[in-house]
Order: C-alpha cells, then structure tokens, then sequence
C-alpha cells in the first residue's frame, strides 16, 4: 500500500474548472488509513483536506479559502499509483459541493 505520510505533493495537470495548480503545494500525513494535508500556493491562499484511504483510493473532503476570497468545498475519490519515474501520484476525481454540478480531474505528483 501506498503510503502519503510527510509526502509533499503539486498538481501537474489541472482540470478546466479547477482550481489548484503546480504552485499549490500539499502537505500529507498519513496515520493508519486517515489522511489529512494542508495546502496553500497559486490561487489558493489556505486548503485542508481530510480523508480515508482504503487499498490505492483515497476518499476524501476539501475545503479551500481562494486568494480572491472565494471560499469553496468538495469531495473526491483518488487512485494512487507509482509513475514511470517512481513518484507517488494521485489521480482526483472531484466533485465541488460549492458549485453545484461541478466536477473534473486533476492528477498530483510527488515532489
């Protein structure tokens, strides 16, 4: 099983609707299956998440207070793999609860 604790982690790829990019940093730990990572970076001026890993998915909420003062909120279900370079990566699929009918993909990698 994959592990995230003290893993930092950006995203590489961002979907068209979100929000997060490669200067958002996210900051895991990891203790048995919860997780929980605090995120800041691009357009986020401060994110948390906290969630439940079970084998290679990890499920999680968010919630995020944007540097133009939008605050906004979600769920995600993620696959970790080990990319042909052998870094962690996460593939989100995520649901925003703050814009209704929202979602996208956005995949993170370990720095």
């Amino acid at each position: 099983m994959i592990n995230l604790n003290n893993l930092k982690m950006n995203v590489i790829e961002t979907a068209q609707n979100g929000v997060v990019n490669e200067q958002t940093i996210f900051d895991f730990v990891q203790k048995d299956s919860f997780v929980e990572a605090k995120y800041s970076g691009g357009k986020i001026k401060n994110g948390f998440l906290v969630g439940v890993i079970k084998e290679n998915i990890l499920e999680f909420s968010y919630c995020q207070l944007q540097t133009d003062g939008i605050l906004d909120n979600g769920k995600s279900s993620s696959e970790l793999a080990i990319s042909t370079e052998g870094k962690i990566r996460l593939i989100e699929h995520f649901e925003w609860k703050s814009r209704s009918g929202e979602s996208g993909v956005n995949i993170f990698e370990e720095i």
